[in-house]
């Protein structure tokens, strides 16, 4: 397709926005292999450097990156919208679609109730100098992430995890500086962190979490952030063991140099204990949204963190976005303190559970060693994704392809679970087992 479409521009800044421009009009789609350097440089009559910095800019900003011998190419999901995006993916027609990442909505708690009561008993309206954390919200927070064994004297409100994870990026980072991330690891991450101009290095994870060795490898390659999910990893369902959490903070205590960021996106869903590695560092972060229990349109995270990175995070929100809703805190707040919230949430994950280690023995019982210790994906190792993806949407099933989460780690697929039937789990484990032709499973290896 960017065959077909002409570049334009005789310097690199003129270059740069007519590539942007194509996608935006979705003429350079996402995977998009753009002209080599040179080719493109005699296209438009300019010398490669020209092109050479366009491009430069552009991988940048998270926007290109360089796929080796397969050229310079868009990113899967580069930080431009295009202009015929909707907010929703279009559905796959005839097929089970399995590949979104997100909690089965029959099982989120109603809200309707509360932002009645809410509405009901509204109070005066908050005004500009009134805003920021409500008081009784921290103390619950505080409760809360403190049962859990989460130090929680300084702590403040994001519009989510990945604002928190950005916020947090950027007060402590600059472009170029390195990342160590879960290799595979969450998409959204991957997408942050190029889109901050970052250099990610990959640290191989397993079921228990971020290999010691791998950390240690980033660590001295000169990583200057580490972000860890403690529960429900994207994709794989890693989850934090107390032994590898007590080998981390072996391995990280007394770092001044490095931010250690926490992701504990699933929370009360998660049915692994927690075991955070909060306070190892002398600047640490440790958030937990509340969109995967509760509804992922309740856009908040709680942060807490020592008391320079939290006043970073906090310094920053309140010259952008200023503070997260005072309604949405209250609605947040009226979910933490209903029982019959608990117990809905507490269904949901024993739902989850079951799904999960249902596919999980069902495709043992084909020969397939998948991963899944918690949350609502499952990670199935395959020779080739594209084959596999090809074979499973002829049978009318839809899964993630592996690449978006990858940096180093070997071809896989995410299988969302969140939705599955229990009646679908054989049929589905069956189709896996005909796509992917497996050679007989060995070790763990993502």
């Amino acid at each position: 397709m960017s065959a077909r479409y002409q570049f334009s521009g005789t310097t690199a800044v003129e270059i740069s926005a007519s590539i942007e421009s194509g996608i935006r009009a979705g003429a350079l789609p996402p995977g998009a292999a753009l002209p080599p350097v040179r080719a493109l440089a005699a296209e438009l009559g300019v010398s490669p450097a020209t092109v050479a910095r366009a491009y430069r800019e552009l991988r940048q900003r998270g926007v290109l990156a360089t796929a080796g011998r397969h050229g310079t190419r868009v990113r899967p999901r580069p930080p431009v919208a295009a202009r015929r995006s909707a907010l929703r993916p279009a559905p796959l027609p005839d097929a089970r679609d399995l590949s979104r990442g997100e909690p089965d909505p029959r099982l989120l708690p109603p809200i309707g109730p509360h932002l009645a009561a809410l509405a009901a008993d509204a109070g005066p309206p908050v005004g500009y100098s009134q805003a920021g954390v409500l008081p009784e919200l921290a103390e619950a927070a505080r409760a809360r992430l403190s049962a859990d064994g989460v130090p929680a004297g300084d702590l403040t409100l994001t519009g989510g995890a990945l604002d928190g994870i950005e916020r947090l990026l950027g007060a402590h980072l600059r472009p170029g500086d390195a990342v160590a991330v879960e290799d595979p690891g969450w998409a959204n991450l991957l997408d942050l962190v190029a889109a901050l101009g970052l250099r990610p290095i990959g640290v191989p994870l397993d079921d228990d979490g971020p290999l010691v060795a791998g950390v240690a490898a980033a660590l001295a390659a000169g990583a200057r952030a580490l972000v860890v999910t403690s529960r429900a990893q994207n994709p794989t369902g890693a989850a934090v063991s107390a032994a590898r959490a007590q080998e981390l903070r072996a391995l990280l205590a007394g770092r001044r140099d490095l931010l250690l960021i926490e992701d504990d996106h699933a929370a009360e869903l998660a049915r692994v204990p927690l075991h955070p590695l909060a306070g190892a560092t002398g600047s640490w972060a440790f958030v937990r949204s509340v969109s995967k229990p509760f509804g992922p349109d309740l856009r908040l995270a709680v942060l807490a963190g020592d008391e320079t990175t939290v006043a970073r995070v906090t310094g920053r929100t309140r010259v952008g976005a200023g503070w997260v809703s005072t309604v949405l805190q209250r609605l947040v707040l009226a979910l933490w303190r209903d029982p019959a919230v608990d117990e809905l949430i507490r269904r949901a994950a024993q739902s989850y559970e079951l799904r999960r280690e249902g596919l999980l023995v069902a495709l043992a019982a084909h020969g397939l060693a998948a991963h899944g210790r918690s949350g609502i994906n499952v990670w199935l190792p395959v020779p080739d994704e594209t084959s596999a993806l090809t074979a499973l949407r002829d049978a009318g099933w839809a899964v993630a392809p592996g690449t978006l989460y990858r940096i180093a780690a070997p071809p896989a697929l995410r299988i969302t679970v969140s939705s599955l039937a229990v009646e679908e789990l054989t049929p589905l484990a069956a189709a896996l087992a005909r796509a992917v032709h497996p050679s007989p499973p060995s070790g763990f290896a993502i």
